[in-house]
């Protein structure tokens, strides 16, 4: 199962390894919204102890991806279409923040890492399972918020792009071309790689507004 595992990542922490491995398991929809999270078998799923699993669980309702209910367990939270308009009122806002100071910042580990994500968007055809792509998508947007810089930043905007995801991946089957809206990356990946910020800057606002427009549509 391919997971929108995160391009140049340094080591990480079992709690961390816990948390982004569930994650990705409830952005993609893979638990279910709704469905209860079940400790023992996902201790047995995920190879982390439970000491790890807990300390997730709890950052993910902090995400708003989780809930908990006093002697009835943890559930992964319900997918709420209405909350597109409040997450891509932000995300037009600080987008083109983190890909203008993203054109920045770009070290030769960075630019290691854009490169590669670039390499995989233009080996996107017809026949790449759809769920690949859209971890891929994930992924780069990841990449994008951490060659920001700013941690505050960068943590904003993860949880703002797993919302958007997972209603995303309530529409997805509707929707036309899931490839090309990931191929839209090229042309803000050769920005931050070419340190033009004021083109990032814009790329990144008009990619949102596609992404805003597109759900609509299908709505």
């Amino acid at each position: 199962m391919t997971t929108a595992t995160d391009l140049s990542t340094p080591e990480l922490s079992l709690a961390e390894q816990a948390y982004r491995a569930l994650r990705d398991r409830l952005i993609m929809l893979d638990i279910a919204p709704g469905e209860p999270l079940n400790e023992g078998r996902l201790v047995t799923e995920l190879g982390f102890g439970r000491t790890p699993l807990r300390e997730a669980m709890k950052r993910l309702e902090t995400d708003h991806l989780v809930t908990s209910f006093p002697r009835r367990g943890t559930f992964a939270t319900r997918v709420d279409i209405t909350e597109l308009a409040a997450v891509s009122e932000v995300r037009q806002l600080l987008e083109p923040l983190a890909a203008r100071k993203a054109a920045a910042n770009v070290d030769p580990e960075t630019r290691a890492a854009l490169l590669q994500a670039r390499e995989g968007i233009e080996r996107l055809d017809h026949a790449t399972p759809q769920r690949d792509v859209m971890a891929l998508d994930l992924a780069v947007h990841r990449l994008v918020y951490r060659t920001a810089g700013n941690h505050h930043l960068e943590e904003s905007l993860i949880r703002l792009d797993n919302l958007a995801t997972r209603i995303w991946c309530v529409v997805v089957d509707r929707l036309p071309d899931v490839a090309g809206h990931i191929r839209e990356h090229l042309g803000l990946l050769d920005a931050i790689l070419e340190g033009d910020q004021e083109r990032a800057e814009t790329i990144a606002a008009e990619h949102v507004r596609h992404f805003d427009a597109a759900v609509r549509s299908v709505i």
